[in-house]
């Protein structure tokens, strides 16, 4: 009996795998290269456009994770893990993400230019409607 119903539940099982739908696409992803503005000599905006079609109808928030490497006037070089945080509203096909950030090794003293920036990951959740 016991074997009898191990067994019935084994092929419910892996039948209703087989059955499943394949897992949705990443519910984001960029709309392009993230987009460097320069402000001044050591002070930059990454920003981050976002497609979010398949957030649905309660959108969806998360997190990009990014390296940046840059170097200064003098040749010194470094690459630094960052992170900025996105919510693409309910019903939304877009949004941007803006970080802002300094590179320098002290404190204004040099001309820096970002040399690439890398996306790691992006994290996503839907949002949750009260």
């Amino acid at each position: 009996m016991k074997m009898t119903a191990l067994s019935l539940l084994a092929i419910l099982t892996s039948t209703a795998a087989a059955g499943a739908e394949p897992a949705s696409p990443r519910p984001v992803s960029l709309t392009q290269e993230p987009l460097i503005m320069r402000l001044n000599k050591d002070e930059f905006r990454i920003a981050f456009g976002i497609n979010g079609e398949h957030c649905g109808v309660s959108g969806c928030s998360g997190m990009i994770h990014y390296r940046v490497d840059w170097k200064t006037a003098d040749g010194t070089r470094r690459s630094e893990r960052k992170h900025v945080s996105y919510t693409v509203s309910p019903l939304a096909p877009r949004t941007i993400a803006v970080d802002r950030q300094y590179f320098d090794t002290a404190e204004g003293q040099h001309t820096t230019d970002v040399v690439k920036v890398r996306v790691d990951a992006i994290t996503s959740a839907a949002l949750i409607v009260q």
